[in-house]
């Protein structure tokens, strides 16, 4: 008998111990219905630097809306005059209001794509040397040496295509249209390859020059971002083809390059960008024709921002609106290009790293 008190306490504990434990069980159900609440300690420097940053994209944000805000209030009187023909005349005559962006608009993209053309092998394949075979003694050499390629003003390129190379190009662009001339964009007007007293003069001041001239100002651009992006390849995936026994050409095109793919695709279209605005370099080469020029080897071409540079100085004050329309034009589709150069970039593999 005395041990029955015994039993009922023990009795009574064990259920008020599954009572508790299922009590504790449904806190825990009911708690974990809500998401926690995490906090972080920051410091001064912390804010600061999120103010800055913050305050930093805000103003180019800025800048850039109130640039194309003054385009668009500047040209406005030119695209009331000129209407939907804007777009589709040829001709440049805003004193008589007969003028239009169509000849300038077709020459700046002919000399754009003619730039990424040469400057695309040209990047793609530098970043790979300097990425993946260069020897550690001369990389930082090469990657100085390109960077500062970049930074090289466009004069100084522009000279360069003047003087060397309009010259010595020709007898290449004769080549080409003698060989290749079958092809639309490389034909000539008024060449025959038959005729031996053929003056190359025809084929100076072209399309396909400046285009050379630009792609050498694009390329490093272009480099320098594929070689940033090439570098950060995760190096299990390396070594994991290499040890089943791909060459490094192998592990370059299984790994590296697929990795690479935002980065290819955004720096090429940043370069392109880069291209579409150039101004004094293809201002010195080219020699100015209001008419759609698809023959890249022919002498004429024109571009919106060499038109800019052409006629600003003696322009009426209707004319500048006109220009001011144009340079609007050149400033959307610069835009729309690396709006979406950025977007193929942060969507891929290597912009997902990178953010």
């Amino acid at each position: 008998m005395p041990t029955e008190p015994k039993t009922h306490t023990r009795v009574l504990e064990a259920e008020l111990g599954t009572a508790s434990d299922e009590l504790a069980t449904e806190v825990v159900a009911v708690v974990a219905d809500f998401p926690r609440t995490l906090s972080a300690a920051t410091d001064r420097p912390d804010i600061a630097f999120k103010w800055v940053a913050r305050g930093s994209g805000t103003i180019v944000v800025s800048v850039m809306s109130l640039v194309g805000i003054f385009l668009l209030v500047q040209g406005f009187r030119a695209f009331h005059v000129a209407g939907p023909s804007f777009i589709t005349e040829q001709s440049w005559d805003p004193n008589s209001g007969k003028f239009g962006i169509a000849a300038v608009l077709t020459g700046t993209v002919l000399v754009a794509l003619t730039a990424i053309a040469f400057a695309f092998p040209l990047a793609i394949g530098t970043a790979l040397y300097i990425s993946e075979y260069s020897p550690l003694k001369i990389k930082n050499v090469l990657v100085t040496i390109v960077d500062l390629m970049a930074a090289v003003p466009s004069v100084v390129y522009g000279l360069w295509g003047v003087f060397f190379l309009s010259s010595n190009i020709l007898p290449v662009s004769q080549w080409i249209a003698t060989y290749l001339g079958w092809i639309p964009i490389f034909a000539v007007s008024g060449f025959d390859p038959n005729d031996p007293l053929a003056t190359p003069t025809v084929f100076a001041a072209s399309t396909f020059i400046a285009g050379i001239v630009v792609a050498l100002m694009v390329a490093p651009i272009a480099s320098s971002i594929m070689r940033e992006v090439f570098t950060q390849a995760p190096i299990g995936e390396r070594e994991g083809a290499l040890a089943l026994g791909a060459t490094r050409w192998g592990m370059i095109r299984s790994v590296v390059l697929p990795f690479g793919r935002g980065g290819i695709i955004g720096g090429t279209m940043l370069g392109l960008g880069r291209a579409l605005g150039e101004t004094i370099a293809v201002y010195l080469i080219i020699s100015p024709v209001f008419v759609i020029q698809p023959h890249i080897l022919e002498k004429g071409a024109n571009t919106i921002s060499a038109l800019i540079a052409l006629r600003y100085n003696e322009a009426s004050s209707f004319e500048i609106s006109a220009l001011m329309a144009a340079g609007l034009t050149l400033f959307l589709a610069t835009l729309v290009v690396n709006f979406v150069a950025s977007t193929i970039i942060a969507r891929s593999r290597s912009g997902s790293q990178s953010d």
